[in-house]
């Protein structure tokens, strides 16, 4: 088995390519020069064109040589090894693994087996925010958690930083609900002899439909699902077409969860936003609970996509950290650790600030 790689190299001078998001432009680091996507994906094709018409000649076709008789064990499924088109190294690839660098000679490279075709991305978001701003986004996702351990920031060691585009599923669907909810009205009211409360009850009724569009659920097993949302939202309107020149000098892995599994997880995001929907109209009452819920959902269909996003892993005292920001919109979200002092000292104001509150309204009771 062979598979095409497309090593991105300058028209100019021929040092390797990469994407700049905030540029929107691939970008040389050797001679400075910049050219739009889609004119470097013509150049390519057309000299894939010209390849395709010559007899094959090795390297210079740009082709990966995939040693699937490697001999790793019960590893073997799970791993590519390549031969690097520029310097001819031989790299141990995942099998998910769509885009990459040679450690060797540092050229980027897009594996074109594993994004063509069915694999083939309907869209991708290019990244808009480069490397130097995640690490800032570090920076002052720090500042005012006031139970961090004061030496964390100096002490906290960024191991890696990876721009990765990470495989979505887009989910369409339309939405037919049927809610009935259980809600209550107090009112209360004093005479010169007693206090008086009534509770009115109420079953209150909602339906009608919705439509989602582009619900993501991310296709990589090797994402934690709830990180992965945690980033959210991102803006569909920067999407584009696929090509596979925005994934150079990035990494990207193609899919390893497909549409159909899932399709269980776009369901309870889609039911649970319709929920949150119809609940927000039932307004004025002083408790509502949902009594019954129907959902029914169709005309479903899903869009494969790649989205950015930047993973910096660090670790403190043995223990791992891993963050995420959202390449496009810089959203930053990662588990911080607490410092146990701290937090006993802020537990001991939180309770003795309770406790000043309750000898004053014991105060004030016996006082009046």
């Amino acid at each position: 088995m062979s598979d095409k790689a497309t090593n991105y190299q300058c028209p100019s001078c021929t040092g390797p390519l990469h994407y700049d998001g905030a540029a929107g432009r691939l970008q040389c680091d050797y001679c400075g020069s910049s050219f739009d996507p889609a004119e470097i994906e013509k150049l390519y094709a057309e000299k894939e064109q010209q390849a395709a018409s010559q007899p094959e000649t090795g390297s210079d076709t740009g082709e990966w040589q995939s040693y699937a008789d490697e001999d790793w064990g019960t590893d073997a499924d799970k791993m590519r090894v390549y031969s690097c088109p520029s310097c001819g190294a031989q790299l141990i690839c995942e099998e998910t693994t769509a885009a990459t660098s040679c450690p060797y000679c540092g050229n980027p490279v897009v594996m074109m087996g594993q994004v063509s075709g069915a694999l083939k991305p309907d869209y991708v978001i290019p990244f808009k925010i480069d490397k130097k701003a995640a690490k800032e986004a570090l920076q002052r996702h720090y500042k005012g958690k006031k139970l961090l351990p004061k030496i964390f920031k100096k002490e906290n060691h960024i191991d890696e930083i990876k721009g990765v585009y990470v495989p979505f599923w887009l989910f369409d669907a339309d939405a037919d609900a049927d809610i009935r909810y259980k809600a209550t009205r107090v009112r209360t009211w004093s005479d010169s002899d007693y206090d008086y409360t009534e509770t009115s009850y109420y079953s209150i009724g909602r339906s009608g439909d919705i439509g989602f569009d582009r619900v993501p659920v991310d296709g990589s097993s090797k994402m934690p699902d709830d990180l992965m949302e945690s980033i959210e939202p991102f803006k569909f309107e920067d999407a584009v077409d696929f090509k596979t020149a925005y994934l150079a000098g990035y990494l990207a892995d193609k899919y390893d969860v497909t549409a159909e599994q899932s399709i269980d997880r776009a369901n309870e995001r889609i039911k649970r936003s319709t929920e949150d929907a119809f609940a927000s109209t039932v307004k004025g009452y002083h408790s509502v609970t949902t009594e019954n819920s129907s959902i029914h959902l169709h005309n479903g269909k899903a869009k494969y996509a790649l989205y950015p996003v930047w993973l910096l892993n660090t670790t403190w005292k043995g223990k791992k950290y891993l963050f995420a920001m959202n390449g496009q919109t810089g959203k930053f979200v990662g588990d911080l650790p607490v410092d146990n002092g701290l937090y006993f000292k802020w537990l001991g104001g939180l309770t003795a600030g309770f406790g000043v509150i309750a000898l004053i309204a014991y105060f004030l009771f016996w006082l009046f």
